[in-house]
Formats: C-alpha cells, sequence, structure tokens
C-alpha cells in the first residue's frame, strides 16, 4: 500500500501530535519526509525520537531558509504547518506554490492580510487548505451539533459563551511568543479560534458585525506594581528569587516539566532566540487578558462572548438559545494547580468543581441531561478522531461535517480579527470589511 508524503514546519510542542500519529498509528499509510525548523536543536530532538521509539531511519531536516529546498528535495504531498501563528500564511502558501496540500494549527493565520494571501494562492494553485480544529472532535462539542441538527431546540436565535484560563494553562500564554499580539493576533485570534469555531459551527452561519472591549488588567508589570507587587527577574529559569513565585516555570526542573520542555526550549534557546519561560509581570506583553465580544451573524443569530485568562478554575459554559428551547453546555475542569501541596490536595484541588454536562430545556417541557459519550486523548477526547479523520485512507463517515476548510479557518479567525480591530478603534467593524466569506452550506462544512 503506497503512503502519502508528508512534511513538517514548525517543531515546537505543538508538531509532536502529528508526528506521533504519522510514525505510529498510522504508518502504514503515511511517512515523514521531513523537518523544518528555525532551530536544528529542536528537528535533532524529534529526528532523535522518531528513530529511538519508533525504529525509523532518519527523518531530513532542514532550516527555516531551506524550506523550498526540502519541498523540491523530498517532494511531500501535504505540508503541516505547526509554526509560530504569525508564519502560517507564509509556509500555506509557498507549499501550495510548489505543488502540496497544506494541514494547518489553530489559528489559520492572525490577521485579514495574511488570510487573503492564502484566498488568493487557493484560487491560484487550486490546492486544499486543512484546518485542525481539534475541539469539533470532542463528544460535548459534537453532541451540542447533533441537538442543534435534530432541531433539538429549533432555530437558534442567540449564543451566551463564556471561557476562562486558569492562571496555570491561561497564564503560560503570557510567559511565550503568544503574549505578542503581532506575533499570535492575542487570545481573541490564537485561543478564541477554538471558539469562535465551535459557534460558527453550531449555528452554521458567518459572524456579520462585531462589537469588542478589551484590556490587560491582571499580567504586566503596571498591574502588578498598581497590586504593590515587584519583580526583579525577566524570566523564572535561573532566578532563584523565583522559587515561591507561584506563577515560575523552570524549563530544568525536569522532574515537575519532564525532559522535552528542555530539550524543546531552554536548550534551543542559542539558535531559536526564543524564551519561553518569561515573567508573566512583564514589559513584554501587547495582548489583552480580559475581553468580551458582541456579534452579530448572517442567520441574525446574537452573540454574547467573554474570555478571561486569570481565573481559579478552567473550563467554559455556553448556552444556545432557540425558538423551541435552550441548550446548556458546561465544562469545568477543576481549580487550578497550587504548589507547595500533598498529592491528595492537588487532586482535590483539581478535581473541585469538575462538571461535564449537557442540559435541554425545551419552551414547554421539562429539562433533561443528555448524556456524553465516554472518549480518551487529548482536546476532550477529540484529537484521536481528528486524526483518524486526517490521516486515514478510509476515514468513518461523518455526519457532523467536522473537517475545516480554509473558509471555517477564515470564519473562526474572522469574529478575533474584527474584535481585534474594535478594540483598537473603539467601533462596530462590519467582517466583510475585513475578509468576506461565503455562507455556510446548510447542516455542512461549506
Amino acid at each position: 500500500m503506497s503512503q502519502k508524503r508528508y512534511a513538517l514546519v514548525g517543531t515546537g510542542g505543538r508538531c509532536e501530535m502529528f508526528v506521533e500519529a504519522i510514525c505510529k498509528d498510522f504508518k502504514e499509510h503515511a511517512v515523514l519526509v521531513g523537518l523544518c525548523d528555525i532551530s536544528p536543536t529542536r528537528m535533532n530532538y524529534y529526528d532523535r525520537k522518531i528513530q529511538e521509539k519508533h525504529g525509523l531511519p532518519p527523518t531530513p531536516c532542514y532550516e527555516a531558509a531551506d524550506f523550498d529546498k526540502m519541498i523540491q528535495e523530498q517532494k511531500p504531498d501535504t505540508v503541516i504547518v505547526t509554526s509560530m501563528d504569525s508564519t502560517h500564511h507564509q509556509y500555506i502558501v509557498r507549499a501550495m506554490e510548489l505543488g502540496c496540500d497544506a494541514i494547518t494549527e489553530k489559528p489559520m493565520t492572525i490577521d485579514a492580510g495574511k488570510a487573503h494571501q492564502i484566498f488568493d494562492a487557493i484560487e491560484r494553485t487550486g490546492r486544499k487548505l486543512r484546518v485542525t480544529f481539534n475541539y469539533r472532535y470532542s463528544p460535548t462539542a459534537t453532541l451540542v451539533r447533533k441537538l442543534l441538527m435534530e432541531g433539538t431546540i429549533g432555530t437558534p436565535l442567540a449564543v451566551d459563551f463564556s471561557w476562562v484560563l486558569n492562571t496555570s494553562h491561561g497564564a503560560d500564554y503570557f510567559r511565550r511568543w503568544h503574549a505578542e499580539k503581532d506575533k499570535s493576533g492575542g487570545l481573541l485570534v490564537h485561543k478564541a479560534t477554538h471558539h469562535f469555531d465551535l459557534i460558527n459551527w453550531w449555528i452554521d452561519s458567518r459572524p456579520e458585525t462585531v462589537f469588542a472591549m478589551g484590556d490587560l488588567k491582571f499580567y504586566g508589570r503596571k498591574n502588578a506594581e498598581a497590586r504593590g507587587e515587584s519583580y526583579s527577574y525577566d524570566r523564572y529559569t535561573g532566578a532563584e528569587e523565583a522559587e515561591n513565585d507561584p506563577f515560575a516555570l523552570v524549563l530544568d526542573d525536569t522532574e515537575k516539566m519532564g525532559a522535552s520542555v528542555k530539550k524543546l526550549y531552554l536548550d534551543a534557546e542559542a539558535d531559536s532566540g526564543y524564551i519561553r519561560d518569561k515573567n508573566v509581570f512583564g514589559d513584554h506583553i501587547t495582548i489583552e487578558d480580559t475581553m468580551t465580544v458582541l456579534a452579530k451573524y448572517r442567520s441574525g443569530v446574537l452573540l454574547n462572548y467573554s474570555l478571561i485568562a486569570y481565573t481559579p478554575w478552567e473550563g467554559y459554559c455556553a448556552a444556545v438559545t432557540g425558538n423551541k428551547g435552550r441548550i446548556e453546555v458546561v465544562e469545568r475542569h477543576g481549580s487550578h494547580i497550587i504548589t507547595g501541596q500533598s498529592d491528595e490536595e492537588l487532586a482535590a484541588a483539581q478535581s473541585e468543581g469538575a462538571a461535564h454536562e449537557v442540559r435541554v430545556y425545551p419552551m414547554f417541557g421539562v429539562s433533561y441531561d443528555v448524556e456524553i459519550p465516554k472518549a480518551e486523548g487529548g482536546h476532550g477526547g477529540g484529537d484521536p478522531i481528528l486524526l483518524e479523520d486526517i490521516f486515514s485512507p478510509n476515514p468513518p463517515a461523518d455526519p457532523y461535517y467536522r473537517a475545516a476548510s480554509h473558509l471555517e479557518g477564515a470564519a473562526s479567525i474572522l469574529v478575533g480579527i474584527s474584535a481585534n480591530e474594535s478594540i483598537r478603534t473603539g467601533r462596530p467593524i462590519v467582517c466583510d470589511e475585513l475578509l468576506p466569506i461565503p455562507d455556510a452550506a446548510p447542516d455542512s462544512a461549506a
């Protein structure tokens, strides 16, 4: 059986899921023919891991400047893009110009100009782009989609969606390049692309008008100083003063962080220039940590959305209200991890308040819970299903249309980039003026 040839650009932590899928779970149908990155250290880490863990021959490695050379020499069918968000469009466009299809991590890109470049490349070359929205494949999100497709609450009219990030996961966006808006688009693009995609997919519509407000209220030096806090260190690793800092991330603490974090980031600093453990109360932050968005969709649905990145627990609460009832969804992942506790106390803290619930409230009837199917794997069990959909030559039929093209990728970032523009200008934004996208087809991916 012939194998489909894949090359991968961007060998940070996000690429591991794809490497494992190609080299292990789908190795009969797929082969990794090239790795590309600005950091030889990171590429060598994955190359050694592929050889030692999976018994495969060395994978050719190419520095970022030699991306074209990799394509020409290795002739991949598809390029997987897991580089820094602001560079996604560069590799997607160039891969297509060199005759390849592309798969990209979310977000597809970070602003309208870059999205236009991707659209233009697809039109010129006829190549295809797949955007990997893991959350579509999670049992909870899929269940909501199923209920809406079945008309359980009639026609959707309004959506409330609130996502909170805790002081473990949420803080991590402020230690790394994600904290710089020109690299990530801010959390309204990088993180919320997941959320806006779910909403777009659930209601089968595209955003029309967006108004947003956002600010940096907790992280950053000025906010810390306003609370009477002072920090003498710009990063955590190697700073003795950070020993008792609950926000500290120590890259060479392999017992706590694992060996891969040190090898991928600390050991790669010399050739990547990337500092992974910046103080979350430093001066480098240009994104917001507190955001609220109002949107109107082409279908008439109204959206009320919020994202906060410094709460004691993590998860989301969502509700879709239609003309025949309401669906409410709660996913609480428990409290944040507090250092200095026993294993038992940590387990109790992490499970405190945890919940996974989907409840239907008929307009004139008794409300009821809907059982959520159980699944294993990342993103609530969505990752394994997504990977099978991508890499299997005969994936199972999908009545929920979870596969996402550049159109869904663009629609998901369109709310975020419109929100960023609204925050910048203080006015509502007409989405089509930034990036016109065709309407979603009923009950399908456009």
